[in-house]
């Protein structure tokens, strides 16, 4: 088959990690694949694994350029002529529904989030089929549109095994990790995600310093790009470091290339999410390196935890509680791996999708 996958843009955040791992996963089995997007730090990625990178703006929210758009990827797509199209945003979805409209290729959407309910948001239910990537996010979208639940189909996040083992830790990175934020003989406590006020890191901050009262070993990283319009938030999340007298107990970085020497040197992995988020990719990879995760109770880490056997659950924006997490002993279980590979396989998440597009295939 020949798939085009369709997403805003390729930088970091969990819709781009799965683009990434379809596209790579994709040539391996033998498929041609092709991703298009207004381009990005990690587009470069696609080709470097086979597939064909094009770049098109399919990000703009513009009304006023969208069916010039339409009209330049309709074309893209007649000379592509590909099997399925597979969009994974609202805008690209957009586009792609009316490009469709005279080729009649199968349509495939992926529901990322929990997106406002409206008639913008309604498009991502318009695909022949309709993967979720979390329980959640499913019941979400049954409880508001009219969609046939028959078309609906939950496929986690999978992530590559062979990248995150704790069997291939690179030593030299480790100690580079160590030396870049002054970690050893700390209790470290990561939060990874975009620099954005739905990730709630004034929590993060604040629980941070509670915890180090009782005890001073803690240490807190946040890893995470910053877009130019939140560089005003990164800017708050400074001062509050600053003001609450953490310089140089927290630590900020907007990316890290090391990322399962990362989840071992850390005794947790959080998400402090004040809304739903609507899986946790980050978690699942954390569990695959045997490093415990903490969340808020919401969303899709519901599907990724079972409390006190892989991690713990709070109450979004509380503090106390938050904190009171960082202060547990940080278990020695090894055994979290093998959950992850039961559960969330890249070759797992592989088999469902091209499932997924048979049946768009056979789509009347």
């Amino acid at each position: 088959m020949k798939i085009v996958q369709i997403l805003p843009e390729l930088n970091q955040g969990g819709v781009e990690s799965i683009v990434l791992n379809l596209n790579c996963e994709l040539i391996k089995l033998g498929h041609q694949s092709v991703v298009i997007s207004a381009g990005g730090k990690r587009a470069q990625q696609i080709e470097q694994d086979g597939g064909l990178h094009i770049q098109l703006d399919v990000c703009s929210k513009n009304p006023l350029t969208f069916f010039f758009r339409v009209l330049k990827l309709r074309k893209l797509l007649r000379s592509l002529d590909p099997d399925i199209l597979h969009a994974h945003s609202r805008i690209p979805a957009w586009l792609t529904l009316y490009a469709n409209r005279t080729l009649h290729l199968p349509f495939v959407t992926t529901v990322h989030g929990f997106n406002s309910v409206n008639k913008y948001s309604e498009i991502m239910t318009k695909g022949d089929q309709v993967i979720c990537v979390s329980n959640p996010v499913k019941d979400y979208i049954l409880k508001n549109y009219a969609i046939d639940n028959k078309k609906v189909s939950v496929i986690h996040c999978g992530i590559d095994l062979t990248r995150f083992d704790p069997d291939r830790l690179d030593g030299k990175k480790l100690e580079l990790l160590k030396s870049q934020f002054n970690l050893a003989e700390k209790k470290v406590i990561t939060s990874i995600g975009r620099i954005t006020e739905l990730k709630d890191y004034e929590t993060f901050i604040r629980a941070i310093a509670l915890a180090r009262k009782s005890d001073p070993n803690i240490v807190g990283l946040i890893i995470g790009h910053v877009r130019p319009d939140k560089q005003g938030y990164l800017n708050t999340l400074l001062h509050l470091t600053e003001e609450l007298h953490l310089q140089n107990h927290i630590h900020f970085a907007e990316e890290c290339d090391a990322m399962p020497e990362l989840y071992t040197l850390s005794d947790f992995i959080v998400s402090c999410s004040k809304k739903p988020e609507s899986f946790g990719l980050t978690l699942v990879e954390s569990l695959a390196m045997n490093t415990f995760i903490i969340a808020t109770r919401h969303g899709g880490p519901l599907d990724i935890i079972t409390e006190n056997k892989n991690g713990y659950f709070y109450e979004p924006r509380n503090v106390k509680e938050l904190a009171h997490l960082f202060l547990s002993p940080s278990p020695s279980e090894k055994a979290l791996r093998k959950d992850v590979k039961q559960r969330f396989s890249i070759g797992k998440m592989i088999d469902s999708t091209l499932g997924v597009y048979i049946l768009s295939s056979n789509h009347d």
